[in-house]
C-alpha cells in the first residue's frame, strides 16, 4: 500500500516517513500542499495523511480541488486538538478521517490500516491463490499450511501479485505501486525481490509459483506449475 505524507513541519514529516516505510507501506512526502497536490494526483497513493496548515496551498484547498475529480483516495487529516471547524470543514470536503495533534504513531499507524481497509472493503481480508493463504488482518502468509515469514517488502509485493492474479504486472506497474516513484532502478529490484519470494514460496525441485511471461512481467499462478522462466 502507498501512503502520501504532505506535512511541512519537517521533523514530523520524516517521523512519519520512516515509521511506515518500516511497517511494509511505501511512503512519499511533501513538504507544502503544490507538491502534494501534485503528488497526489500523480502518485496513485491509497490513502494521504494531510496536514492542514501547509505553505503555498493550505490542506483544505488541496483537499477540495483533489475530491473535483478523485472520490476514491483516501484521506487523514491531521488538525490541531481545539481546531473542531477544521475537522468539520475537513469532513464536509470529502476527507475520510481525523487525527488530533499530537498523536502517537501506534494511532496513525491503525487508521491508516483501516483507511487501506476500507478502500478495498469489497475484497475479503483473506486471499487464496491454489495452496498460497494470505490474511491480510494479521499479515500471516501459509504455503500448503506451512508459515512463510517475509520482510515487509516481500509482504506488500506478494499482496499485490495475490489480489492481481491471474493478471499480468509489468516490472514498472509492479514498481509504481510497491517501491518508490522517483526512481530508475526499475527492472534490477523487482527482479530481485521476485527472486526471495520464489525462494521462500517455492519448493526446490517444484515449479515456481511466480511465473515470468516473457517481455511482459510476472504473474501469480493460480496454480504452480508450466512455470515459463
Amino acid at each position: 500500500m502507498k501512503v502520501l505524507i504532505v506535512e511541512d513541519h519537517a521533523p514530523l514529516r520524516l517521523s512519519l516517513d520512516q515509521g511506515l516505510r518500516e511497517e511494509g507501506f511505501v511512503v512519499e512526502s511533501a513538504p507544502d500542499g503544490e507538491e502534494g497536490l501534485w503528488l497526489a494526483r500523480n502518485a496513485d497513493p491509497d490513502v494521504i495523511v494531510l496536514d492542514l496548515m501547509l505553505p503555498k496551498l493550505d490542506g483544505l484547498t488541496l483537499l477540495k480541488r483533489l475530491r473535483e475529480h478523485d472520490r476514491r483516495t483516501a484521506v487523514l487529516i491531521l488538525t490541531a486538538r481545539d481546531a473542531v471547524e477544521d475537522r468539520v470543514a475537513g469532513l464536509d470536503l470529502g476527507a475520510d478521517d481525523y487525527l488530533p495533534k499530537p498523536f502517537a504513531f501506534d494511532e496513525l499507524l491503525a487508521r491508516v490500516r483501516a483507511l487501506c481497509r476500507r478502500r478495498y472493503e469489497d475484497r475479503s481480508p483473506h486471499i487464496q491463490v491454489g495452496d498460497l493463504a494470505i490474511d491480510t488482518t494479521t499479515r500471516q502468509v501459509a504455503v500448503a499450511g506451512r508459515p512463510i515469514a517475509l520482510t515487509p517488502r516481500e509482504y506488500t509485493l506478494l499482496v499485490l501479485l495475490a489480489r492481481e492474479a491471474p493478471r499480468v504486472l509489468g516490472r514498472e506497474e509492479i514498481w509504481q505501486r510497491v517501491y518508490e516513484f522517483h526512481s530508475d532502478a526499475v527492472s534490477n529490484v523487482v527482479d530481485v525481490y521476485i527472486g526471495y519470494l520464489r525462494k521462500k514460496l517455492d519448493d526446490p525441485d517444484g515449479p515456481s509459483r511466480i511465473e515470468t511471461i516473457r517481455g511482459y512481467g510476472y504473474r501469480l499462478a493460480t496454480v504452480a506449475g508450466d512455470e515459463s522462466r
